[in-house]
C-alpha cells in the first residue's frame, strides 16, 4: 500500500486555502526560518498573512500559515518538513 489518497477520495478540494498552525519556543529566528520553509513548499505564499500569537508567559509562540494547498502530496511534505524541524514543538 502506498498511502496515496486518490484526488476523488480527498476531503480537501485543490487548490484551496489551508491553515497550518505551528508552535515552538519563542526564539528570534522562529518566524523567519519557518516562513522560508513554508515558501519552499508554497512559493506563492503571502508572508503578510502570517498570524503570530505568543504564549501567556512569552516562552512559546504560535504561527498560522494560510497556504495555497495544491495537492495532498504538497501538504504531507510540508507537514513532515515542519514537524521535523528542531525549532518546532507542534504542528496542527
Amino acid at each position: 500500500m502506498t498511502g496515496i489518497i486518490p484526488p476523488e477520495d480527498s476531503l480537501i478540494e485543490y487548490p484551496s486555502e489551508f491553515p497550518i498552525k505551528v508552535m515552538g519556543k519563542s526564539v528570534p529566528e522562529f518566524a523567519e526560518v519557518l516562513t522560508a520553509l513554508v515558501l519552499e513548499h508554497d512559493p506563492v505564499f503571502d508572508i503578510t498573512t502570517i498570524e503570530s500569537r505568543p504564549s501567556k508567559n512569552g516562552n512559546y509562540v504560535g504561527l498560522t500559515f494560510r497556504i495555497t494547498a495544491t495537492s495532498r502530496e504538497q501538504l504531507d511534505n510540508l507537514y513532515r518538513a515542519l514537524h521535523g524541524h528542531p525549532l518546532v514543538s507542534m504542528v496542527l
